[in-house]
């Protein structure tokens, strides 16, 4: 683990140790670490509180969550580091961050990969999500849930954008992920990977012409305040994955280990309604801040472009069953 890394674990529990911790604490009592990005408004962090709520009731007080948002003890990737080694319990970070973990959720990236949302729940509440979510139990973390991070669309700060033609020349925020860089150069557009957190400043000084990302992003983090035209690609579902560290997760007995399971899967539905409402919730803020929203979008167009990276995937002998598999689920009732 980087030494920067360890600092920003070491700095912010003893900061946070005195407000966060319970003066005192029961012998019987297994305190927990779960760390996110998401500022408390965030419908993601609702869900995160409603989850350790959940596991204080059903287990009876004996699990206690401790959350950490807002990136206190670090990024995503530091974050998903401290879980590897347990310094950190569990997290919420992006399938995407993933990728550089295990090849197997670069999947979640590839652009269309589903038909549409009823599509993609069917497969996220399949065997095949359960399936990916532990090809990195070796490498010391595992996927225990997942949570909506809605459907990923471009916006930009003044430049509506219907085509991959209207992308030309246009430099986009990604995420740090070999498939996000090569989706928004298909698309068009000149990728420029970026921490979540510097988004904002970067459109308001015109280091980047825009990102994608979801309704929520125009309010939650005040992107609508600088970036004015948001168009529906469509692009991508990528889920939000709640990942524990497996050393931990081994040091439960089955009882408590059900006793998480089942939270997890509450606070996904929990989740799920609680999305729906914040989405059509900051569609409305968003117009009042004078965001336009663009419908009007050639859609087969930009399908078309990143066609060569399903291809790919196809080639790959590890992805290519799993996404054989995710594509069957398509037409299922």
């Amino acid at each position: 683990m980087h030494k920067g890394v360890i600092s920003v674990l070491s700095g912010a529990l003893i900061a946070l140790s005195g407000c966060s911790m319970p003066s005192e604490v029961s012998s019987d009592v297994t305190l927990l670490r779960l760390a996110h990005n998401m500022n408390e408004g965030h419908p993601v962090h609702k869900s995160l509180a409603h989850f350790a709520e959940r596991v204080r009731e059903i287990s009876g007080g004996e699990l206690v969550f401790q959350l950490y948002p807002n990136g206190q003890l670090g990024s995503e990737r530091e974050v998903i580091e401290l879980v590897q080694t347990g310094a950190v319990d569990v997290t919420k970070v992006s399938a995407t961050a993933l990728e550089s973990f295990s090849n197997v959720y670069s999947l979640f990236s590839v652009p269309y990969l589903f038909a549409d949302p009823d599509h993609y729940y069917r497969v996220m509440d399949s065997d095949v999500a359960t399936d990916i979510y532990q090809q990195t139990a070796d490498n010391g973390f595992f996927g225990l849930t997942y949570y909506d991070a809605g459907i990923r669309n471009v916006y930009t700060i003044d430049t509506p954008v219907r085509t991959p033609a209207d992308m030309r020349g246009l430099k986009f925020r990604v995420q740090p992920s070999q498939t996000a860089l090569e989706m928004i150069r298909l698309m068009g557009g000149a990728p420029t990977p970026m921490a979540y957190g510097e988004v904002y400043t970067a459109l308001q000084q015109g280091v980047i012409d825009g990102t994608e990302n979801n309704e929520t992003a125009l309010t939650s983090s005040n992107h609508g305040e600088v970036a004015k035209e948001y168009s529906y690609t469509a692009h991508a579902i990528v889920p939000d994955l709640l990942i524990f560290s497996q050393h931990r997760w081994e040091s439960f007995t089955p009882q408590q280990q059900q006793w998480l399971r089942e939270a997890a899967v509450e606070s996904t539905e929990f989740h799920k309604e609680l999305w729906a409402q914040e989405i059509e919730k900051a569609v409305t803020q968003a117009e009042e801040m004078g965001v336009h929203f663009h419908r009007d979008v050639d859609v087969d167009a930009f399908r078309e472009a990143v066609a060569p990276m399903h291809e790919r995937v196809l080639e790959n002998p590890t992805l290519a069953p799993l996404y054989e598999r995710i594509q069957a689920l398509e037409t299922e009732s």
